[in-house]
């Protein structure tokens, strides 16, 4: 399922705790859920694009602030 391998990703990238990790859902904000700054997003978009196999554009991940969008993203464009 895309929602659990992006989980894994964010837990990797973010260096989450177990209970943080728990606490991840379709709505959890990336950024103001665990203070991920902007090289913290590139990391995660990369890992992302290799995981995925796809590339995401510098306009899409302006989008990006949820772990739903980027799971619907991945799902549409996969």
């Amino acid at each position: 399922m895309v929602f659990d391998k992006v989980k894994e990703i964010l837990c990797d990238q973010l260096d989450l705790r177990e209970d943080e990790a728990e606490e991840i859902t379709m709505d959890t904000n990336i950024m103001e859920t665990f203070e991920a700054d902007s090289l913290d997003v590139v990391d995660i978009v990369m890992s992302l694009e290799d995981e995925f196999g796809i590339e995401i554009p510098d306009e899409e991940i302006e989008n990006i602030k949820t772990v739903g969008d980027i799971v619907r993203y991945i799902e549409d464009n996969t």
